[in-house]
């Protein structure tokens, strides 16, 4: 018996399956680990009440959460291939192919996009608005928080581009070409200036949201919907044209190359 008879290569609903597990546990790892780690720094400054408390609280809050997930990964999982969009990398790996011809691609792209994103992190940082500036914080407080930031990024294109812009491109293509044949180029900008305003204006909210009874101008929020939109389309670019992994690797390494000045 050869080595294909022992590891067949799985069907293509089976790969589905697999792919939209690894990526569930992905975004639950992103979401809950930095957050795990940072009661774990802190656990012996809780009264024994209080962390009983947070962690029921957390266990609540990670059922809804993963729900949430599962339906948002599900979307990208069952309309990506029908529009052309991937995640090479991981594909490979679950069909037991090399992953490194998959990856090589991306890697440029994916570098140069968090290059280009971190300055434009850069650029944001030096013109945020007053009423934005975090207050300083204890720097043991602050590196608690490293791996938050850090992992937002991955879950940010789990939700932004692997379901939404996914689901607005697969809406467009049923629209305007009737499912027939791949997405255009013009379908293909559109789901990426949609996703990326989409995520700029849930960005707004949120920090509308955060800074109850501060008043959003029109200059902040014209901020706000800028730096998002523009980073946004960055990463939406890197997505359609070259694959999931490229925009995972260039939004974690804008986080990474930011973090001293954000």
């Amino acid at each position: 018996m050869n080595s294909d008879d022992k590891h067949p290569t799985p069907t293509p609903r089976a790969m589905q399956w697999r792919l939209g597990a690894i990526l569930w546990l992905l975004g639950m790892a992103c979401m809950f680990a930095p957050i795990l780690w940072a009661l774990l720094l802190r656990w012996t400054s809780f009264q024994e009440a209080l962390f009983v408390l947070l962690v029921s609280n957390l266990l609540y809050a990670g059922l809804a959460y993963a729900v949430l997930l599962a339906l948002a990964v599900a979307v990208g999982v069952a309309l990506a291939p029908r529009v052309g969009l991937a995640a090479p990398a991981l594909s490979a790996w679950i069909g037991r192919r090399p992953v490194w011809p998959a990856l090589r691609p991306q890697l440029t792209p994916g570098l140069c996009g968090g290059l280009a994103g971190a300055a434009w992190l850069w650029v944001l940082a030096r013109n945020t608005p007053e009423v934005l500036r975090p207050p300083p914080s204890a720097p043991e407080h602050a590196a608690a928080f490293i791996p938050a930031k850090l992992l937002v990024g991955i879950t940010d294109e789990l939700f932004m581009r692997w379901t939404v812009m996914t689901l607005l491109l697969w809406l467009v293509w049923r629209l305007l070409q009737r499912g027939q044949g791949a997405p255009g180029r013009g379908l293909l900008s559109t789901a990426v200036v949609l996703s990326a305003l989409c995520s700029a204006a849930l960005t707004c909210l949120s920090t509308a949201q955060a800074m109850e009874g501060v008043l959003m101008t029109p200059p902040v929020l014209a901020f706000l919907l800028l730096g998002n939109t523009v980073f946004g389309l960055v990463m939406g670019a890197l997505y359609a044209r070259y694959g999931f992994e490229a925009a995972i690797l260039a939004h974690t390494l804008a986080l990474a190359l930011s973090q001293s000045f954000l």
